[in-house]
């Protein structure tokens, strides 16, 4: 029986390439953007894949939204669940810039949606043999790690949900579903830009290997790419 993978943020990036890497490896794929047709490469991932990668619009900033889709794929167990859509805010994030409203949108794409996902698909994961709830966070979102400071919007909305995660890990012990969040580094992609030093496909290969191996014991963890344990 194929596995299911349910992943949000879809369109470009990382998103694609664990949509694209887990239709490869034999995996039902049921990948989310808000605009699939404006994705030429997510479109032709399905026409190759058929009916092993479904594409279903997802606006994650809206809870009408997650709801409908939970409704929509009801039937569908979910093995893991990738709260991959992310966003970084306005460019100018230092002390003095931060502006209400944009914190707002920001705190609803990286924190708010992910912890909806999840209570959204939560019957769908229960009816895994082993249910993941995997989200991508980064280590600017390590309390431990700043040592340089501003970043407000992106780093607070990445620290909360670190939070999210952790208290998931806790709340779902009991039905054994893993909850953990994912730092990819800085990748070279549209929000990681050309001078990154890692490659989406070498960063999503490692995530999804720090996945394939997780047990209960690694639940509430924070991961980098390549398996290491990072500080909260």
């Amino acid at each position: 029986m194929k596995q299911n993978v349910l992943i949000t943020g879809c369109s470009r990036g990382i998103g694609l390439e664990f949509a694209r890497q887990y239709a490869e490896a034999g995996w039902r794929v049921l990948a989310t953007c808000r605009r699939p047709q404006g994705s030429s490469a997510l479109m032709d991932l399905q026409e190759r894949h058929g009916a092993d990668v479904e594409v279903h619009g997802l606006d994650v900033r809206s809870a009408e939204d997650i709801l409908n889709l939970a409704r929509s794929l009801r039937e569908h167990p979910v093995d893991v669940l990738l709260n991959n859509a992310g966003v970084y805010g306005p460019e100018d994030q230092g002390l003095g810039s931060a502006e209400p409203e944009a914190w707002i949108e920001v705190l609803k794409v990286n924190t708010i949606a992910p912890l909806l996902m999840a209570q959204a698909f939560l019957p769908n994961l229960e009816r895994s043999s082993r249910g993941i709830i995997a989200t991508v966070t980064s280590l600017m979102g390590s309390i431990a790690d700043n040592g340089s400071g501003g970043y407000y919007l992106y780093r607070s909305s990445k620290a909360a949900v670190n939070m999210v995660a952790r208290s998931l890990a806790v709340d779902l012990k009991g039905k054994k579903i893993i909850s953990v969040v994912l730092n990819p580094g800085w990748v070279r992609t549209d929000m990681g830009g050309p001078k990154a030093p890692t490659g989406v496909e070498e960063s999503v290969s490692g995530m999804r290997r720090v996945l394939d191996g997780l047990t209960m014991r690694e639940s509430g963890g924070f991961f980098h790419f390549d398996g290491e344990r990072l500080p909260w």
